[in-house]
C-alpha cells in the first residue's frame, strides 16, 4: 500500500480554504460506500443531493482527480474529503471497480502517449539542423530587443509612465515568436513597473539587465559552463527533466521544505517549493506546474523534512532542483536559520554569478517584527541588522511571535522580503 499522506499534505491540494473547510464536512465514512485504495489510487462514492451518489476517484501518483460532481473547482470537496478520509486509515485496500479503473487506464494511455511526443520532440531538438535554426532566430530576436530597448533610453523614461500594456506586450510576443520565452514573460512583466513610486531607478535597472542579458547571449561561447547554461536559461532554452536526472548534479542532504508560494499567469499556475539542505546548507527550489483542471505537486510539505537525492539543473548557481529520490518517512522539521548579515552575503555572492537572479531563499534566525517611522514592517536580527518586508498582513505573525523572536522563512526580491512561514519554539510552525 502507497504510504499515506497526513492531512496537511491534503490540505496542501485544496485550491482554495473555503473548498479546504468544505472538505472537512464530506470526510465522514457514513457520507460514502465502496470506498477502497490500492498503491496508486482511491475511490468511494458520496451521497449528495441529487439521487445519484457522486463518483470520486483520486490518482495518488500524479495526483489527479476525477469526481462525477458539478463543481469547477479541482480537486473538488469530495476529492479532498475522500482523501482525509484516506489519509485517517478509514479507506481499506481493495479491488478497483470498472468506473475508476477505466479512468486510471484511459490516465495511463494518455501518459505513455505523452512520453512518446516527449521523446519525439527532444530528438527533434536535438537534430542539428533544428537546433542551428533555433539559435538564428534567438539571436534575431535579441537583435531586435536590442534596438528596442537602445530606443527606450534614448527618447527617455517618461514615456513609458502611461504607457500601454500594449507596448510591452507587443515586444514579448515578438521574443515568443523568436523562441525566447523565458525573456518575453520578464519584458511582460516590466509592464507593472511604471505603476511603482520608484519606478524610473528601477525600469532603468530592469533595462540594463536585459541589455546584459542580450550581449552574454551574444557572447556565450566565451562564458564559463555554468553562467553559460544560466544564460541560456534565462533567454529561454530548457533542459528536459529525464536528462537533468540523468546528468544534473546529486546532492543527498536531509532537506527541510522551508516555504511554498503558488502564482497564476494566464492559464498555468506555478508552484515554488523552496528547500535547504540541513547538512550542506544549500538552497533548491522545486518548480510544479498546473493548468486548469490539474492539481499542483503537494508531496513536499512547508515544516517537514525529507532524506532525498535532489538533481540540480545546470547553472550558476545551480538552485532549481527535480527530487530524484527519497528515503525514510517525512517528518517534521524546522530549518537552520542565519542572521541578516550572513544572508546578505549569501545573496551578494549569488548574485556575483548570476545578476539576473530575482528570487532567493532567506531563512532567518532570532528576528523580530518591527516598524519604522513610516510604518513599514522589518524583520530586525539579535545585531541590529533589518531586512524591509514586503507588504503583508503581519497579524498572524505577530500572533506567533508576540513580539519574541522568531525563525522566518521567505523570498527575498529587490521589493522586499515576502515571507512564507515562521517556526516558534512554543507555537510551532505558521504559514505565512
Amino acid at each position: 500500500m502507497s504510504d499515506r499522506w497526513d492531512r496537511e499534505q491534503v490540505l496542501g491540494l485544496a485550491p482554495d480554504a473555503a473548498s479546504a473547510k468544505a472538505a472537512g464536512g464530506v470526510a465522514e465514512p457514513a457520507k460514502w460506500a465502496g470506498t477502497g485504495c490500492d498503491d496508486e489510487a482511491v475511490w468511494g462514492e458520496c451521497r449528495g443531493s441529487g439521487k445519484s451518489a457522486y463518483r470520486t476517484c483520486a490518482d495518488l501518483t500524479e495526483p489527479a482527480f476525477r469526481c462525477s460532481c458539478p463543481s469547477r473547482k479541482f480537486p473538488c470537496k469530495h476529492s479532498l474529503g475522500l482523501l482525509l478520509l484516506w489519509a485517517e486509515g478509514a479507506v481499506d485496500g481493495g479491488p478497483r471497480p470498472g468506473w475508476a479503473a477505466e479512468w486510471m487506464e484511459e490516465r495511463r494511455a494518455r501518459a505513455e502517449k505523452a512520453v512518446e511526443r516527449r521523446a519525439a520532440s527532444a530528438a527533434k531538438a536535438r537534430d542539428p539542423k533544428t537546433v542551428e535554426r533555433r539559435e538564428r532566430r534567438v539571436d534575431d530576436g535579441l537583435a531586435e530587443l536590442d534596438r528596442w530597448l537602445h530606443d527606450q533610453v534614448a527618447h527617455g523614461l517618461a514615456q513609458a509612465e502611461k504607457a500601454p500594456y500594449k507596448m510591452w506586450d507587443d515586444v514579448a510576443r515578438r521574443l515568443v515568436d523568436a523562441q525566447a520565452s523565458a525573456l518575453a514573460g520578464h519584458v511582460r512583466g516590466l509592464a507593472a513597473i511604471p505603476r511603482r513610486p520608484d519606478w524610473p531607478g528601477r525600469l532603468l535597472e530592469e533595462y540594463a539587465l536585459l541589455r546584459l542579458l542580450v550581449r552574454a547571449y551574444r557572447r556565450r561561447d566565451e562564458l564559463p559552463e555554468g553562467l553559460r547554461d544560466t544564460v541560456r536559461s534565462r533567454v529561454g532554452f530548457t533542459v528536459p527533466q529525464d536528462e537533468v536526472l540523468a546528468d544534473g548534479e546529486k546532492v543527498r542532504d536531509r532537506w527541510c521544505v522551508i516555504g511554498q508560494r503558488d502564482t497564476a499567469q494566464e492559464l498555468l499556475t506555478t508552484r515554488r517549493v523552496w528547500l535547504r539542505g540541513r547538512r550542506t546548507g544549500r538552497p533548491a527550489l522545486v518548480l510544479s506546474f498546473a493548468a486548469p483542471g490539474t492539481s499542483l505537486d503537494a508531496s513536499l510539505v512547508v515544516g517537514t523534512e525529507i532524506e532525498a537525492d535532489l538533481a540540480f539543473y545546470p547553472g550558476s548557481p545551480p538552485l532549481r532542483a527535480l527530487v530524484a529520490g527519497r528515503d525514510g518517512p517525512v517528518a517534521p522539521g524546522r530549518p537552520a536559520g542565519t542572521s541578516v548579515r550572513a544572508f546578505l552575503d549569501e545573496h551578494a555572492a549569488a548574485l556575483a554569478q548570476d545578476p539576473w537572479i530575482d528570487r532567493w531563499p532567506a531563512t532567518l534566525e532570532s528576528v523580530r517584527l518591527a516598524r519604522a517611522d513610516g510604518g513599514d514592517l522589518f524583520a530586525v536580527d539579535d545585531a541590529g541588522d533589518a531586512l524591509p518586508l514586503r507588504p503583508i498582513d503581519p497579524w498572524r505573525l505577530l500572533a506567533l511571535s508576540g513580539g519574541g523572536p522568531v525563525t522566518m522563512a521567505g523570498e527575498w526580491s529587490p521589493r522586499g522580503l515576502r515571507p512564507l512561514a515562521a517556526w516558534h519554539d512554543d507555537e510551532g510552525t505558521v504559514i505565512v
